[in-house]
């Protein structure tokens, strides 16, 4: 088991999204050890992939932005690596599955647990196909994450208790980016989902403000902000991780207050 578990220890957990290289590796580091000084329990870190189907505008242009910038995957398994040394809190990868295949998936898998990553999500990977990376992540050290969205209705029992890490709820169909309003039935998902296991849940997809962080960690578990975040940094750039810092530490207060 991984050291995911940590992050939903004390209390409701907040989980920012920051696309690796945007607009570079030096701006990365500096906003991870922002967001996880500033009370992030958990970060995601994308690998920017070509082309991102669950991804909107905003993500995708993060990818863009990163890929211009040359780089690539064994520099953010080297950029892990070193910032490993100084930030402990868990970390997953979320990238697409050809990432994974094109690098070779058991040689990805073995480095992302080499330098330090907790789990690894694909957002494009079918639950019933997911045998062809979990044998490696179970391997090497890393949790699967699954992922469940308002589609998944028939299959949240089946998937819930195969799940490992956390489990990422989507809350709304279509592809990620900020949201005034999020209508979805939650609570009956989250219910479903806890009928059928005690791994934690977190809600993700289209949470940008502290009102609606505060109503999701109502529901779940933990909080999932990825948009709303790279909006910063396609905004100020390098000079974004302090207002990254800024934000985390007001979406954590709202998460404590649910």
């Amino acid at each position: 088991m991984s050291r995911i578990s940590e992050a939903f220890r004390n209390g409701k957990a907040f989980i920012p999204f920051i696309t690796c290289g945007d607009p570079d590796l030096e701006t990365t580091a500096a906003s991870v050890r922002e967001a996880a000084e500033n009370g992030a329990d958990l970060i995601e870190l994308g690998i920017p992939f070509s082309d991102p189907t669950a991804e909107g505008p905003v993500i995708q242009g993060a990818n863009l932005r990163a890929l211009s910038g040359g780089v690539t995957t064994d520099r953010i398994f080297e950029f892990v690596r070193e910032l490993r040394r100084e930030v402990t809190v868990p970390m997953v990868f979320m990238t697409y599955a050809n990432v994974v295949f094109s690098y070779g998936a058991e040689r990805f898998i073995r480095t992302a647990g080499e330098v330090g990553m907790d789990g690894l999500i694909l957002p494009d990977l079918p639950f019933e196909e997911k045998e062809e990376f979990h044998p490696l992540c179970a391997k090497y050290g890393l949790d699967l994450i699954s992922l469940i969205a308002p589609t998944s209705r028939q299959r949240i029992g089946r998937i819930a208790a195969e799940a490992e890490g956390f489990i990422y709820i989507v809350s709304s169909l279509g592809v990620t980016g900020v949201r005034s309003e999020i209508r979805t039935d939650l609570q009956s998902v989250v219910d479903a989902v806890r009928e059928n296991t005690d791994v934690p849940c977190a809600i993700g997809f289209g949470i940008s403000t502290p009102e609606q962080a505060r109503k999701m960690a109502g529901i779940a578990d933990g909080v999932i902000v990825g948009s709303a975040i790279i909006r910063y940094l396609e905004k100020y750039g390098r000079e974004a991780p302090a207002r990254i810092g800024e934000y985390v530490r007001t979406m954590k207060d709202a998460v404590r207050e649910a």
